[in-house]
Order: C-alpha cells, then sequence, then structure tokens
C-alpha cells in the first residue's frame, strides 16, 4: 500500500521507501550523558529512529543537547500537556509524537499544529486501544479494530482541518490480532505512513512472539512504513528483533544471518553458549551472509552447507564449514575464534 513520503529529520518513510527501525529510550531524557550513549549504542545496532520521552520541561530542553550529540533522527514523546510539546519543537525534536485525546482542547491542540507546521516536522498521531474514548467503545460494543480506526482518523481529520498534513499515523493494541485487522483496515482508508507495532507486548520471550507475528502478517501485505518492536528489556534486543522480522520478511538485509539447530543428545559441545556468543558477535559486521552453527558433526556438514560459513562440534573439537565444503578442524575453545578469523578476512 503506497503511502505518501514523509521526512524525518534526515530520514524518510513512506511511497515505499525502506521500512526503518524505531526504538524508545528508556533513560531519564533529562540526564542527557546516559541518554545519548544508549541512543548511538542503539544506532550503531541498526536504530534509524529514536523516541524519547518528554514528561518534564527539563526533559523538552535536553533535546537540544541530546540532539547535537547523535546522528539519527530523534521523536519526541508526548502525553497531556501541550506546552511540553511546543517546547520539544523549539528545541529541535524531528517529529512529535501526541495523541490529540489526552492533549486537551483544540485550541492546544491547534498550538502544537502550528509550532510543528513553522518547522515542517511531522506529527505522529498515535491512539491505543487502551485509551479509546468512551463513546467509541459504546458504538462498536467494545474496543475493537473499527473503533481504532475511526478514533485515528478522527484525530487526523482534526489536524488535517487545521492545515496540516505532514503526519505519521500509529494504532496500536495489545491484542495482536485487532492491531492486524485495525491496520488492514486503515491502509484502504489513507495515504499516511504507518508506524507499527504492537503495544505492550512483553517480556523478550512472549513480546517477540507477538510482534513477530503482529508484525509479519501486517508487513506481509506491504502495510506499514516504519516500526518499533515492544518490549519490556532493553532497547537493545528491540532493535536485533526488528531486523530479524524484516529479514525473515525479505524487506531488508540486515547484516549477517544466524542459524543453529536445537540440541540433541549428540551435542558433544556448548551449543547453546556457542550460538549466543556467534550471535553477538555477528551483529558487528556488515556482511549479507548465512552463518551456520550446528551441534554434531553427524548431520552439521550437511546441514550447514546451504549457509556460506559454519561450524559443527565434535568432542572438545569442531569443524569449520566455508561454502559447504570442510574447510579445517579446531579446538572447541578455539572455534569463536576461528569463526571471527574468518568474518574478517570475508571475501579477501
Amino acid at each position: 500500500m503506497e503511502t505518501k513520503v514523509v521526512k524525518i529529520g534526515n530520514k524518510v518513510i513512506g511511497g515505499g521507501n525502506p521500512i526503518l527501525i524505531q526504538s524508545m529510550t528508556n533513560t531519564k531524557t533529562e540526564n542527557v550523558d546516559d541518554t545519548v550513549a544508549q541512543i548511538n549504542a542503539l544506532t550503531a545496532l541498526g536504530c534509524d529512529i529514536i523516541r524519547c520521552a518528554v514528561p518534564t520541561m527539563e526533559a523538552a530542553k535536553a533535546l537540544k543537547e541530546i540532539k547535537k550529540q547523535i546522528t539519527i533522527p530523534l521523536v519526541a514523546d508526548i502525553h497531556f500537556d501541550y506546552k511540553l510539546a511546543i517546547a520539544a519543537i523549539e528545541n529541535g525534536a524531528d517529529k512529535i509524537r501526541i495523541n490529540p485525546g489526552n492533549i486537551g482542547s483544540a485550541e492546544r491542540v491547534r498550538a502544537v499544529v502550528d509550532a510543528a507546521k513553522e518547522r515542517n516536522i511531522p506529527i505522529r498521531v498515535g491512539v491505543n486501544s487502551g485509551s479509546l474514548e468512551k463513546d467509541l467503545v459504546e458504538k462498536y460494543h467494545g474496543v475493537t479494530a473499527e473503533g481504532l480506526v475511526e478514533s485515528a482518523l478522527d484525530k487526523v481529520k482534526l489536524i488535517e482541518d487545521m492545515g496540516y498534513d505532514n503526519l505519521v499515523i500509529s494504532i496500536k493494541s495489545s491484542d495482536v490480532m485487532m492491531c492486524v485487522k485495525a491496520h488492514e483496515l486503515i491502509s484502504d482508508k489513507t495515504n499516511h505512513p504507518l508506524h507499527v507495532g504492537i503495544t505492550e507486548a512483553g517480556t523478550i520471550i512472549s513480546g517477540n512472539i507477538k510482534s513477530a507475528i503482529g508484525l509479519g502478517l501486517i508487513l506481509s501485505q506491504g502495510i506499514g512504513d516504519t516500526i518499533r518492536v515492544s518490549l519490556t528489556g532493553s532497547p537493545l534486543e528491540e532493535i536485533k528483533s526488528a531486523k530479524l522480522i524484516l529479514r525473515t520478511l525479505g524487506l531488508r538485509k540486515c547484516g549477517i544471518e544466524v542459524v543453529s539447530c536445537p540440541t540433541c543428545g549428540r551435542t558433544q559441545i556448548d551449543l547453546i553458549g556457542l550460538a549466543n556468543q556467534v550471535e553477538t558477535m555477528v551483529s558487528g559486521y556488515d556482511l549479507d551472509i548465512k552463518v551456520a552453527v550446528m551441534g554434531c558433526v553427524v548431520n552439521g556438514p550437511g546441514e550447514a552447507k546451504e549457509a556460506d560459513l559454519g561450524v559443527a562440534g565434535g568432542i572438545g573439537e569442531g569443524l569449520i564449514i566455508k561454502h559447504g565444503e570442510v574447510f579445517k578442524k579446531v579446538p572447541e575453545s578455539e572455534l569463536l575464534g576461528a569463526l571471527k578469523y574468518e568474518l574478517d578476512h570475508w571475501g579477501e
């Protein structure tokens, strides 16, 4: 579903451009050093756009210094106080996220819209199932996808009627299938870019599963322009998951793909530890290759043939497999180092 192009700082979304990955800092925005350090770590991992909570005027003012020390667009997350939205815009936010429903009167929303219009920065209009208006809950006999869509489009129209259409829409729910249906419904009713995510998805395991299913169903239909995987955990995990979801769907080449076999009674090495070490290690490489981590020499070499590079464990040792062929044998303690050497010299 082709949407219009929206510029966010030095990035663009919509119009068939690559889907960009977002996350949100969990530091105190007022603490500039901690926030900058986290944003730069996220950027190194592949975060394209970062959002910071702005709950206080001090946080809004901190954005000016944060902006000087980062390289990706910064979105200010505002709730309730329209003055914080205006202050965030004045201090250099590349985009603001508001729910017009909790900003207050139309005059207050207009004040925010006018400030955004003056600098031509986009407004993300966010609607969550948890904050759906009572009249829409009554109209649709509960919280529904139809209610979410109507709520979002009402808020979009409110801002458009104020003479501004530099908008991004997000409609989020912790109910995965409701979220999917809402995106299917709204994609036919607007050409504004869509920010997609499953809100309050949960901890690392449940959040990843719910996000993978929800984002997978939505993105596979060509719906969505930017994503956030919401996890109760480190924002760094959100970036890893988002990259993997996009790569699995064939929507982005995101560095090295690691495949590893489940453990079984034949496993003679610490496969779980090795696979996790490999996954962490390869995140720093910008190579479009597949790396296999296999637990035994019975099936390992055969299973690794589809990978560009692989390791297969034996008793206290392992094989390095390159382009489907056994390349060399090394002690278990040297497997990770040997794999790193091959990655460092890949393509030579």
